[in-house]
């Protein structure tokens, strides 16, 4: 398994506010899509979520999202290393995701871009 980059989670109160600032740091433009009532948008290497606190909550327990070329692998190659699968893989609006424990007790999200059949 090789990880190809990471993107960095970022709560924020009003993501229409915060988009363009995030678009013009990362000189791109926002990725929006919504998901378990939460209003997310991917700009560069920031995800940025906007939500219900309680889904927030959750949320801001993942450390980070690791890319990856392929979930399964991904979690075959962590299952033994001794991390613990807490979730997926699942398909997503760009892929498929995980997430999984790392034996220290970190908390991570692997996702690809594959399409799901």
């Amino acid at each position: 398994m090789e990880i190809l980059g990471a993107t960095l989670r970022v709560c924020v109160d009003d993501i229409e506010t915060a988009i363009p600032f995030y678009e013009r740091l990362a000189g791109g433009k926002a990725l929006r899509f919504e998901r378990a009532g939460v209003h997310v948008a991917a700009v560069g290497c920031f995800l940025l979520m906007s939500g219900p606190a309680a889904e927030l909550d959750v949320l801001r327990k993942v450390a980070a999202t690791n890319a990856v070329q392929d979930v399964e692998e991904a979690g075959r190659v962590l299952a033994e290393m001794s991390a613990d699968i807490v979730a997926g893989p699942l398909p997503t609006p760009v892929g498929r995701n995980l997430i999984a424990r790392h034996p220290d007790g970190a908390v991570y999200e692997y996702a690809d871009r594959r399409a799901t059949v």
